[in-house]
């Protein structure tokens, strides 16, 4: 039997996993993949970094931290969690049992079936202009969107880069945006580059050369898992105190499923005061 069982192998969940080892509890932190950080091209605006990392290289030092306390990781996906006087948590290979969980299941980014979006992902490609709009400023970038969130991003990247055109892929903007942004109502075809995005190809033979395009589509449903053991969720977020308490005795939740998409400072400061509840709660 484990202390704690976290969900979710994002900033959040490894950060909470580091303060719940070093609070002397037995942790196993369980993830399907690295979450939407391994997506991140370069990260430069968090504290202690002497040099930009990318996604994929942060987190893989966070994983070898965990390890490095003891801590056991597991690539695999939560399928169900049920009650005995204990938490127990199956997965699609196995079972593991807990006095207490922490939620970091993160919140997927709706995407669309582009032909190499995927593969520039990170490289071109980026899900937060909060993050990522200072590598591209004063550069011409674009917004793949229609919407409330598409108008969030616009509105983070104008004071920064130098022009912003928003692709809204065949539809109607459903919102008001600012006159400088150009609208381009034409679907998009595919994306082209091989390390790099160099352009972005529409239906109509056009092809924009923005130095980024930034994703904004909104973000998907909230825990499948939280929704399943009867946590208050509201716009597909779960519900939390000032604790990261979810209401449910010993479950604790962080990062993006309970505040949509976040910079990494934020997340790894909610799961470390979820863990901080957490050993809390495990002291009791």
């Amino acid at each position: 039997m484990q202390d704690v069982v976290i969900i979710g192998s994002g900033p959040a969940g490894l950060s909470a996993a580091l303060y719940i080892l070093r609070g002397g509890f037995s942790t196993t932190v369980i993830g399907k993949d690295n979450g939407a950080l391994e997506k991140a091209e370069k990260i430069e605006n968090y504290f202690g970094l002497d040099h930009p990392l990318s996604g994929h290289e942060l987190i893989e030092n966070g994983r070898k931290q965990v390890q490095d306390l003891g801590g056991t990781l597991l690539q695999d996906e939560v399928v169900g969690i049920s009650w005995n006087g204990n938490y127990l948590v199956s997965t699609a290979s196995t079972q593991i049992e807990a006095r207490a969980i922490i939620l970091t299941t993160g919140t997927s980014r709706k995407t669309l079936k582009i032909k190499n979006l995927a593969k520039l992902e990170g490289h071109g490609v980026s899900y937060c202009a909060v993050c990522d709009a200072f590598l591209y400023r004063g550069e011409s970038v674009a917004v793949l969107g229609n919407g409330e969130y598409a108008l969030h991003e616009v509105q983070e990247l104008l004071p920064v880069v130098g022009s912003v055109t928003l692709l809204t892929n065949g539809l109607e903007p459903s919102v008001d945006f600012p006159p400088k942004v150009t609208i381009i109502q034409t679907p998009v075809l595919e994306l082209v580059g091989t390390d790099a995005l160099e352009a972005v190809c529409l239906e109509d033979g056009t092809q924009l050369h923005p130095a980024c395009l930034f994703m904004a589509l909104g973000t998907a449903k909230g825990s499948d898992l939280a929704r399943k053991l009867g946590i208050r969720l509201e716009d597909e977020r779960i519900i939390v105190n000032e604790q990261m308490d979810t209401g449910l005795p010993g479950v604790f939740a962080a990062g993006d499923c309970i505040g949509g998409i976040l910079q990494v400072s934020v997340a790894v400061g909610e799961g470390a005061k979820a863990a901080l509840s957490c050993i809390k709660y495990l002291r009791s």
